[in-house]
């Protein structure tokens, strides 16, 4: 079997891209923890939006979806589960909620993956929620004629309990030794779950849930107010590109993480960009500004077409019916323009030329 050893990384040379990704992340961490010192009431809209953005992006990358409606019932826990997919987007959101509120009573360790796997699947009913693969199984590639090959084959059953309490020690005792960034050795853990593979069914979604709990591990909590799985949700071909390439030689310990670990860091930047932008729209209109010069603030940086569910994910501490009387009023002023009706209503900006 492979060998997994972590603390190999603190030898390796990384690119100048990838060193200049964790600078980037890590001023972005003291800026977002001295904000939230700061104002944390704030922040409660914050992470409402990240939770339902988080819960939705993340099924939706595996196929699991329902309407945007029922997703925010279903969190919000005003109605019932009518198909196998909501059980499965519940499960979802009862491992988010675990590891946002007790991330730090969770261990790395093959007991802790396997009670969140459970917890993923229980929802749904599955007999093998909570147990490692009982099956081979095979990562496969679909063929423009639409015929499938096996492109990599993960661990067999029997070699995957072990491999996956290996990875455990192997991060906690890189990690306890601090030799490695943990914004590298976090990507890297995760290319080796993915690589083992140890589940009949939720790997993806694990791998997802176990980079927000390894995250917040490290003290990197953008993920409780931004939805980390969106950003991979809207780059969805980079991110099944560099799944592709972290298995080439991985049973031969030969394979390439570079660019698992450099789009990963990519997107954990991106988040805390997305923070800091929502937070200036708080700071730039300051705390008493009302919900108009709020709206207003977040329309004159905005390019192209945006919808009053943009506004409100994107400005934390207002509410649905100050956004529409905001939006009212802006069209009044010819500040903006409405196109198309009910669910398919959308705004622009008018030109700068007509000021």
């Amino acid at each position: 079997m492979r060998n997994f050893d972590y603390k190999k990384l603190a030898k390796n040379s990384w690119d100048n891209e990838i060193l200049l990704l964790c600078t980037k992340i890590h001023e972005c961490k003291g800026r977002q923890e001295l904000f939230v010192r700061q104002k944390p009431a704030q922040l409660d809209r914050l992470i409402e939006i990240a939770r339902i953005q988080s819960t939705e992006s993340s099924n939706r990358i595996e196929g699991i979806v329902t309407t945007a409606t029922r997703i925010k019932k279903l969190l919000e826990e005003k109605t019932a589960p009518k198909n196998r997919d909501e059980k499965e987007i519940l499960g979802y959101r009862d491992v988010l909620d675990t590891i946002h509120e007790n991330h730090e009573f969770i261990n790395i360790s093959s007991n802790h993956i396997l009670q969140l796997h459970r917890d993923l699947l229980k929802p749904a009913g599955f007999s093998y929620c909570g147990n490692f693969k009982n099956v081979q199984n095979y990562i496969k590639e679909t063929k423009s004629d639409g015929t499938e090959i096996i492109r990599f084959t993960p661990l067999a059953p029997y070699e995957t309990p072990d491999a996956i309490e290996k990875i455990c020690n192997s991060f906690n005792e890189t990690l306890a030794l601090e030799i490695v960034d943990p914004l590298i050795l976090i990507p890297s853990f995760i290319c080796d779950f993915l690589c083992i593979h140890p589940f009949n069914d939720g790997n993806g979604r694990m791998s997802r849930l176990l980079t927000l709990l390894l995250l917040y591990k490290c003290g990197y909590e953008v993920g409780k107010y931004i939805s980390i799985e969106k950003q991979i949700e809207k780059s969805k071909d980079a991110y099944y590109d560099v799944l592709q390439e972290i298995d080439y030689g991985w049973h031969e310990e030969e394979n390439d993480t570079t660019p698992f670990i450099k789009y990963m860091l990519q997107m954990i930047l991106a988040s805390y960009i997305e923070f800091e932008d929502r937070v200036r729209i708080m700071d730039d209109t300051g705390v008493k500004s009302s919900s108009y010069d709020i709206v207003k603030a977040y329309i004159a940086n905005k390019l192209g077409k945006f919808t009053a569910s943009d506004i409100l994910a994107n400005c934390p501490g207002v509410g649905r019916s100050s956004v529409f009387n905001a939006l009212k009023k802006l069209i009044d002023e010819g500040f903006i323009e409405k196109h198309g009706e009910r669910k398919n209503t959308f705004y622009v900006k008018k030109s700068d030329e007509l000021w």
